[in-house]
């Protein structure tokens, strides 16, 4: 009886040396997928304002495009007010071409 408490003892032991283990084991993993976390988190946030960045450079390319073509359009106006008169005498639409 006292051996068979004994080899139980034993059994009892080796279970939660194991199981201690199987925690220190996890500790580890969580404090890996933690730094993981963090890492995702910098990237994330260094990707969301790279991309109000180029947001921003593609309004402003938008916004100097815009500011070309009415410059041209201008250009045309002037173009066709020197040489017509005025721009409402040409073609009988307000100047559009």
């Amino acid at each position: 009886s006292s051996r068979q408490a004994l080899e139980q003892a034993r059994v009892a032991v080796e279970e939660l040396d194991d199981m201690k283990a199987v925690v220190k084991q996890l500790e580890e993993d969580n404090a890996e997928l933690r730094r993981q976390a963090r890492h995702t988190e910098k990237e994330q946030h260094n990707l969301c304002s790279r991309a109000e960045g180029l947001q921003e450079e593609r309004l402003l390319a938008e916004g100097q495009g815009l500011r070309e073509q009415i410059q041209a359009q201008a250009a045309r106006t002037a173009s066709l007010e020197v040489s017509g008169g005025t721009a409402a005498t040409v073609g009988g639409a307000g100047g559009c071409v």
